[in-house]
């Protein structure tokens, strides 16, 4: 999603096509009272400067859920994802195993990031190396609920039936989910094609738009 911002960096300002201005603490945008001033940056700069340069970033982690018996493309689509929600500030949580979830760990430590990993088994050394914290969950599939429950929004990368799972629950919990490389075409799901179309959506979320 190719969304264009005002973003005043000096004044630490952004503002969207209609001139209003977004409110970093509470996430809403409000009627400004000068005129929109600064650089014009696109949703995924925006979202940058919120999560590296506002004082008040998103905390919420982003999900990112797919098989653990994936595709090259998926594997690297999920690498890719990682590194660009790791490069724009973002904890990436996911389910800590193999497949999508370590290639999407993998491109968010790539980037300096940290991921967590909500692992089904009791015993953390189930987890792929490149997670950077490890949570031992003991409770089975029943963790795809905390991962939908706790994420910001979701991408969705590839299929599975624990894949499925998880995207009903999140949209079961009203949360963006982001479908990409033959994710399930679940009503509510947003398909995009691109990976950069997959951070667009994820920054519009942080933007509250």
């Amino acid at each position: 999603m190719n969304v264009t911002y005002s973003l005043d960096r000096p004044q630490g300002l952004l503002f969207d096509a209609s001139g209003r201005r977004f409110d970093p603490q509470q996430r809403t945008w409000v009627e400004a009272s000068t005129p929109a001033t600064g650089e014009l940056v696109d949703s995924i700069a925006a979202a940058t400067w919120l999560q590296r340069h506002s004082g008040a970033p998103v905390r919420v982690p982003v999900g990112v859920i797919g098989p653990r018996e994936a595709s090259a493309a998926q594997l690297l689509a999920a690498e890719q994802v990682g590194h660009g929600l790791a490069s724009m500030g973002f904890v990436v949580i996911c389910g800590g195993r193999g497949g999508v979830m370590e290639a999407v760990c993998r491109g968010a430590a790539g980037a300096g990031g940290m991921s967590i990993g909500l692992l089904p088994d009791a015993d953390p050394r189930f987890a792929n190396p490149h997670v950077g914290i490890v949570i031992a969950t003991g409770i089975g599939e029943a963790r795809n609920a905390l991962i939908a429950r706790a994420s910001l929004c979701l991408v969705a990368i590839g299929d599975s039936f624990g894949t499925l799972s998880e995207v009903a629950l999140s949209r079961q919990f009203g949360k963006r989910v982001i479908g990409l490389e033959g994710a399930a075409r679940v009503e509510g799901v947003i398909q995009v094609a691109t990976v950069a179309q997959a951070l667009g959506e994820v920054a519009q979320c942080a933007l509250a738009v």
